[in-house]
């Protein structure tokens, strides 16, 4: 098959952007070069020279030479300003930016199959990992009954630190955003924002459903506390923030982002610092995992490379499972086993909320409960919160193993 030659007008010369840049230079097996480049600031100093800028993007939109173009910016609203211009020029489009996608899927996708062209974005959910090709490929006729795992890399490289070499969570917050692994202004990622995004993008990919950001609970790292973390350690495990889909046999899908207690026993026990690890379970393959960097300029401006290198073999997502219109439903009909840490005062009220309780500790300031909960009562404690609770999530519990609980609570 042969590839196409491909002018490239990119948006963006940060970390990725430059990065991208580099990672071209030594890939000259893909005729793709980059004719422009569109950045804000005019003062800023660059890596490469002046000559390679433009600072208004209608240079990059209205040449007609350009037939792909990468966007590459922090600005959610610019990003789709820019990507859905570009489709309507009829140009392919590459994107990182998984808060502008997971906001204006469905509008994305309207604009993909009303101009014929296709935007690609991999390193929207992993970074380094193919992990939405996979879905879109291989997991095209396999019935998946679930996906879980790490895929924010920022959070995943705090809770290492502060596991293994015993930092506090303020220094190693510090120590992600020294590195460039998280921003000046934290919460997107230590919020579970952009772990939310990223589910949501994964969702489309496997399940065919297509959730809005606000559909998604999330519940990120930054109330974890010294008790979570003390209890962690005595139990020899590990907190990682964990993004999860399943699927129920009576077409119930459910999907949040929780801190999760991990055991060395499971896979995503090892998946540490930066890194990036996702499970898949099927019906005929059984379980599968995908590991890979999930933060850092190379690692992204590989997986923006190889949406490149796939746009010059003219490749698109089919967007399969959306098109099978499975009839799902988004649900908070589950039982999850989890640790709830609390305010002393707080107690008695919270308890009442759990189905199961198998221990209770409180101190002379805070104490915590573990037990059963069903999701909404979770969202019920969550709300309002304004730091002195917070959720880690042990297990999710069967419909067998809550129906013999509620049968011995009503016995």
């Amino acid at each position: 098959m042969s590839r196409k030659n491909l002018n490239i007008g990119l948006y963006g010369f940060g970390c990725v952007g430059f990065g991208l840049y580099e990672v071209l230079q030594k890939t000259p097996g893909l005729k793709a070069n980059i004719r422009n480049i569109c950045v804000k600031d005019k003062n800023k100093p660059r890596e490469i020279g002046i000559e390679n800028f433009t600072f208004d993007q209608n240079d990059i939109l209205n040449d007609d030479d350009i037939n792909v173009v990468v966007e590459l910016i922090d600005d959610a609203d610019a990003a789709f300003e820019i990507v859905s211009a570009a489709l309507k020029k009829g140009k392919a489009v590459v994107s990182a930016n998984k808060k502008m996608i997971a906001e204006h899927f469905t509008e994305l996708l309207e604009l993909q199959e009303k101009y014929n062209v296709p935007l690609l974005y991999e390193a929207a959910a992993c970074a380094s990992m193919p992990i939405i090709r996979n879905l879109e490929e291989y997991y095209d006729n396999d019935l998946l009954e679930s996906i879980e795992g790490i895929v924010n890399g920022s959070t995943n490289y705090i809770l290492t630190k502060t596991f293994a070499e015993n930092l506090s969570y303020d220094d190693a917050l510090k120590q992600a955003q020294d590195k460039g692994f998280a921003e000046s202004n934290p919460i997107l990622d230590t919020g579970g924002f952009d772990a939310k995004y990223k589910l949501l993008i994964l969702l489309a990919h496997s399940f065919g459903y297509v959730a809005k950001p606000s559909d998604i609970f999330n519940i990120g790292i930054d109330g974890i506390g010294t008790l979570e973390l003390k209890y962690a350690r005595e139990k020899g495990l590990k907190i990682k923030l964990i993004a999860q889909a399943f699927k129920a046999a009576d077409g119930k899908l459910s999907a949040f982002v929780i801190p999760k207690f991990v055991s060395p026993e499971e896979r995503l026990y090892s998946v540490d610092d930066v890194f990036n690890g996702v499970l898949t379970k099927t019906s005929f393959a059984d379980t599968q995992f995908f590991v890979g960097k999930g933060a850092g300029a190379h690692p992204t401006a590989s997986a923006v490379l190889s949406d490149i290198s796939a746009l010059s073999y003219n490749y698109r997502y089919e967007y399969k499972k959306i098109k099978q219109k499975e009839d799902l439903i988004l649900s908070d009909d589950v039982t999850l086993n989890v640790l709830l840490r609390h305010k002393k005062e707080d107690a008695e009220t919270f308890k009442k909320k759990f189905i199961t309780i198998e221990e209770a500790y409180t101190n002379n300031e805070a104490g915590y409960i573990t037990g059963t909960l069903t999701l909404q009562s979770l969202k019920d404690i969550q709300s309002g919160n304004n730091g002195d609770r917070s959720f880690i999530l042990q297990n999710i519990v069967t419909a067998k193993e809550t129906a013999i609980a509620e049968s011995v609570l009503t016995a």
